[in-house]
C-alpha cells in the first residue's frame, strides 16, 4: 500500500526495501515448516514440489498483470499486489505453530499452570536466551553454514545462478520481443507462459520420479538406500534443460525466425529451473532437518540478491554482447554449474559425514532410537502398552 502511495521515487525505493525484508519471512520458513508438518521424507518431497510449483506462476503473472495494468497507472501494480497480499495473508492467522521445541514450551507452561508446579519446563526454556544469543547463534546460523556447508554453499552457488537468470529474463523479454518483434508489455508479459507450463512438467517429472524411487525402495534396489538418490537425479535432468533452453532462445531469438521458436525455449527453461530447486531445496531440507530453516534462509538469501543484483547487468550485457552472446554467456556459466549436483550423488555421504550439523543430527537420532527401544523393552516387561509422552524436564 506504501508503494501505491508513494510520493516520490525516493519513498518508492524505501516502501520496497521494507517489502523486501517482509516477503523474505515466508520464503526462509517454509522449508522448516515442511520439515517441521511431514516427518516422512517422501510426504515432505512431494508437499514441496507442489508448493514450488504453485510459487513460480507469481512472478510469472507480474509481467502479465502489470503488462496490461501499468499503462493505466503503475501504481495499479501495487494495488493489485495488496490485493492478493492481503487475502493470502487471511489464513496464516490460523495457522498454529509447528516447530516442535515451541510446541513443547507451550505444554509445559500449561502442565505448569494446570498441576501448580513451578519445576516443569521444556528443554527450549532451559536454554540461553537474550540478544548475544540471538545474534550469536540464531542470526548467524544461516551463515556459518553458508561459509563452512559445502552443501549449503555449492546449492546457494547453484540456485542464485539459476534465480538470476531467471530474473535476467524480465529485463531481457523485452529486449527480444518488443524490441525485435515489436510485441507491446501485455503481450510481452504472456511470452512467459510457457516457463509455467515446463514448471507443471517438472511437477509431474518430480511425482513420477518418486514413484520409480519407491518401487526401487519395495524391491531394496541398493541405489535407492542413497540420501542422495532421493533427490539429487532430477537435478541432473534439469541442469542440462537449463543449459539448452539458454542456448535455444539466444540464437533463435532473430527477426528472420518465428517469435513461437524462442519463446517455446522456455518450456525446457521452465522444466530445469523447477527441477533444479526441487532437487536440490529438498536435499537441503533431508540434510539438515531441524536445521532445515536456517540452511533455507542461506539460500534464499544468496538467490535473492544475486535475483536483485545480476538484472541491472542484463541490459548493458545485452547492448554489448547481442541477444545470442548474451545469453550464450549465461549457458556457459549454468553449465559449468552442472556438475554440482552429479559431485554430491558422488561425495554428498562423505560431506555429510564430515558436516557439524548432520554430525549432530545423527548422534541425536540414534539417542532417539535408543530411548525408543528401551521404552518399548520396559514396556513389553511390564506387559503394558507404550505411549510417548510430551518431553518436559522436573
Amino acid at each position: 500500500m506504501a508503494c501505491a502511495l508513494a510520493p516520490n521515487f525516493a519513498a518508492l525505493i524505501i516502501f520496497r526495501f521494507i517489502v523486501g525484508v517482509s516477503a523474505s519471512c515466508p520464503v526462509a520458513v517454509v522449508g522448516g515448516i515442511y520439515a517441521d508438518v511431514y516427518k516422512n521424507p517422501v510426504t515432505r518431497g512431494r508437499a514441496m514440489a507442489i508448493f514450488m510449483a504453485a510459487t513460480t506462476f507469481g512472478p510469472l503473472m507480474g509481467p502479465i498483470i502489470s503488462g496490461f495494468i501499468a499503462p493505466v497507472s503503475w501504481r495499479w501494480t501495487f494495488w493489485v499486489a495488496l490485493i492478493v497480499a492481503g487475502v493470502s495473508w487471511v489464513p496464516l492467522l490460523l495457522m498454529p505453530e509447528t516447530y516442535a521445541p515451541v510446541v513443547l514450551e507451550g505444554r509445559a507452561q500449561k502442565m505448569r499452570k494446570e498441576t501448580g508446579n513451578p519445576n516443569i519446563f521444556a528443554p527450549i526454556e532451559l536454554e540461553k536466551k537474550g540478544m548475544k544469543q540471538m545474534i550469536t547463534v540464531v542470526l548467524t546460523r544461516p551463515i556459518r553454514m553458508f561459509c563452512f556447508e559445502a552443501i549449503v554453499l555449492f546449492t546457494c552457488l547453484y540456485l542464485s545462478l539459476a534465480y538470476a537468470i531467471f530474473y535476467v529474463f524480465f529485463q531481457s523479454y523485452p529486449i527480444i520481443f518488443v524490441g525485435i518483434y515489436g510485441f507491446n508489455y501485455g503481450e510481452e508479459g504472456l511470452t512467459f507462459l510457457p516457463i509455467g507450463v515446463g514448471a507443471t512438467i517438472a511437477c509431474g517429472l518430480y511425482l513420477y520420479w518418486d514413484y520409480l524411487l519407491q518401487k526401487a525402495k519395495a524391491r531394496d534396489a541398493p541405489w535407492s538406500r542413497s540420501e542422495e538418490y532421493r533427490r539429487l537425479p532430477l537435478a541432473c535432468l534439469g541442469g542440462p534443460l537449463f543449459v539448452v533452453s539458454l542456448f535455444w532462445f539466444g540464437w533463435t531469438a532473430r527477426a528472420d525466425i518465428h517469435w513461437i521458436v524462442p519463446t517455446l525455449a522456455a518450456i525446457p527453461f521452465g522444466i530445469g529451473f523447477l527441477l533444479l530447486f526441487m532437487a536440490l531445496l529438498n536435499y537441503l531440507v533431508d540434510a539438515y532437518d531441524v536445521f532445515a530453516a536456517s540452511a533455507m534462509a542461506a539460500a534464499s538469501c544468496a538467490r535473492s540478491l544475486a535475483g536483485a543484483v545480476l538484472p541491472f547487468a542484463a541490459r548493458p550485457m545485452y547492448d554489448k554482447l547481442g541477444v545470442a552472446w548474451a545469453c550464450s554467456l549465461l549457458g556457459f556459466l549454468s553449465l559449468g554449474m552442472c556438475v554440482i549436483p552429479f559431485a554430491f550423488i558422488r561425495y554428498g555421504d562423505r560431506i555429510r559425514a564430515n558436516s557439524k550439523f548432520c554430525q549432530y543430527l545423527a548422534q541425536k537420532r540414534q539417542e532417539g532410537e535408543e530411548e525408543e527401544e528401551r521404552a518399548a523393552r520396559a514396556g513389553a516387561a511390564k506387559g503394558a502398552e507404550v505411549i510417548e509422552l510430551p518431553e518436559v524436564k522436573v
